[in-house]
């Protein structure tokens, strides 16, 4: 018997020391959420036209661009605001006939096609710039969206409403536990901090005053995980 006990006792005392030797700590996320107005819009805007020759699909479609490039100089867009996504030429195949298969596929004309990006600072002129481009021979839109110039305040803020929150649970867990909440081992953040752009659809009739949109909110987030020690 005195064996046995001797033996456990050899056992249990390094595992004791061990569980007094770990750290207490309390983790707990927190999130940050700020919204605010956007000051800024993205476009993804094109032209597309097919013609029997690729050359002149190509023209119809590159002088749309040059119109477009124009009018938007005009009414204040600066070039670094604007930017090529992609440019392409394809062909436009015709189908088979259904009673003879072996017939092959022929090209019977090609589609051109341009897209880019348009950065919009001055949102009062945005219906009033997507009517003019409209007018000017866009006819692809693939996206508007809305963000802000300068996120950096709204990120601090954001920054700052997620630490208290964690802050918070950590003081809730601690006093629902019976514990002291002790001082902050680590705090990290986990991505955000960036406005969320939110999608917009256009509403393509003409009011008069140019195509209608409207830009709500945008919000920014933080997210954080913060581990506090369990005082004494």
């Amino acid at each position: 018997m005195k064996t046995f006990v001797f033996l456990a006792a050899a056992i249990l005392a390094p595992m004791m020391a061990w569980a007094e030797e770990q750290p207490r700590l309390i983790t707990v996320n927190g999130e940050g959420s700020v919204e605010a107005a956007p000051d800024m819009a993205t476009i993804v805007l094109g032209v597309t036209n097919e013609a029997e020759e690729a050359g002149a699909a190509m023209q119809a479609t590159s002088e749309a661009v040059t119109r477009i490039l124009g009018r938007m100089q005009e009414m204040g867009i600066a070039a670094r605001d604007v930017q090529t996504r992609d440019l392409s030429l394809r062909p436009v195949w015709s189908d088979r006939r259904p009673v003879d298969q072996s017939e092959p596929r022929r090209i019977t004309g090609f589609v051109a096609s341009n897209r880019m990006f348009v950065r919009v600072r001055d949102l009062d002129r945005l219906g009033e710039i997507m009517d003019a481009v409209i007018r000017d021979g866009a006819n692809d839109f693939n996206g508007l969206s809305f963000g802000l110039e300068e996120s950096g305040p709204l990120v601090k803020e954001a920054r700052a409403e997620a630490v208290q929150d964690a802050t918070d649970k950590a003081r809730q867990l601690a006093e629902a536990a019976g514990v002291t909440l002790g001082e902050v081992v680590t705090i990290s953040e986990h991505g955000g901090g960036r406005p969320v752009a939110r999608m917009a659809e256009m509403a393509m009739a003409d009011s008069g005053g140019g195509v209608p949109v409207a830009g709500g909110e945008v919000s920014v987030q933080v997210n954080v995980s913060m581990v506090f020690a369990i005082g004494e």
